[in-house]
């Protein structure tokens, strides 16, 4: 008991010395957390949560009450209205020679879940992969942005995994919004970071404990300020709007069960199961006659 509650005070010790050097460089952890039956943006220090009035990216300030992160639920830590997610953005997840110009494809906010919360696989799906990916917020209404002025629009970055269902997206449709977007495929979390050096950051893809992604944002072919331009160009992107990097590297199917984690260097890790969902009573499969 001694050793364990030593190595428990350790930790805490070793937390609150690098929440405090994360200030000193500048470096802000923002989550989104639920207590009770209310939902609530917060700055996180050490282990105690300090109250936000709104978003940080729409000027919430503190309220001045606090909460011990230990007494609330984490939730994900984006509140977006619109999601942009870039496909083919690492040279290690193509064949062939790069696009001229980014991939692009939206998917509903309701696909979002946080740290912790399952991701599940939908009762006529049998091959959900993993994708390890960052995701930028943005923190300002942006429409025809420079590549120069993007930073700028960017405050801050989260860990993502950008659940895909391969069969749907490389088989039966003609677009990718069930295969990407359905409900419980995209976890971002556990923290949204601002003050980052966003463009070399380690990104690791852990099946079960296993390694099975690896890179750095460096290798991005479209960089986050390069995105945020061309994004900008055709659609206006408001407070709180999400832009993923794609992913790197080869992915595989998840079973029932399965635990991924998306560790990516100063954000922390977004650890997510994979369940198998069912039909409810009365709910069968839609297809043709």
């Amino acid at each position: 008991k001694h050793t364990a509650r030593a190595i428990a005070i350790g930790l805490l010790a070793l937390s609150a010395t690098a929440f405090a050097a994360e200030a000193q460089q500048g470096v802000t952890r923002y989550v989104r957390y639920q207590q009770g039956q209310t939902i609530s943006w917060g700055v996180l220090d050490g282990q105690t949560i300090f109250q936000l009035s709104d978003a940080p990216y729409l000027g919430g300030t503190r309220t001045g009450q606090s909460v011990q992160a230990s007494a609330v639920t984490l939730k994900a830590p984006v509140d977006p209205e619109q999601i942009f997610m870039t496909a083919f953005n690492f040279l290690s997840h193509i064949t062939g020679e790069p696009a001229d110009h980014p991939g692009l494809f939206l998917i509903p906010s309701s696909s979002i879940v946080g740290s912790g919360e399952n991701m599940v696989r939908p009762a006529d799906a049998n091959n959900f992969h993993y994708e390890a990916e960052m995701v930028a917020v943005v923190g300002r209404e942006a429409a025809n942005v420079s590549v120069e002025d993007a930073p700028n629009y960017i405050f801050g970055v989260s860990a993502g995994n950008d659940g895909s269902e391969r069969t749907w997206q490389n088989v039966e449709d003609i677009q990718w919004t069930r295969a990407k977007g359905s409900r419980s495929f995209n976890a971002v979390g556990p923290h949204l970071v601002a003050g980052l050096n966003y463009h070399d950051l380690d990104i690791t893809g852990r099946l079960n404990g296993e390694v099975r992604q690896s890179g750095n944002t460096s290798d991005l072919l479209y960089d986050m300020h390069e995105m945020l331009s061309y994004i900008s160009r055709y659609f206006t992107l408001y407070p709180g709007d999400l832009i993923w990097t794609g992913t790197m590297g080869s992915t595989a199917a998840m079973e029932p069960g399965d635990m991924y984690e998306v560790e990516i260097e100063g954000i922390g890790i977004l650890r997510n199961a994979m369940v198998q969902g069912s039909w409810p009573a009365g709910l069968s499969p839609i297809g043709p006659p």
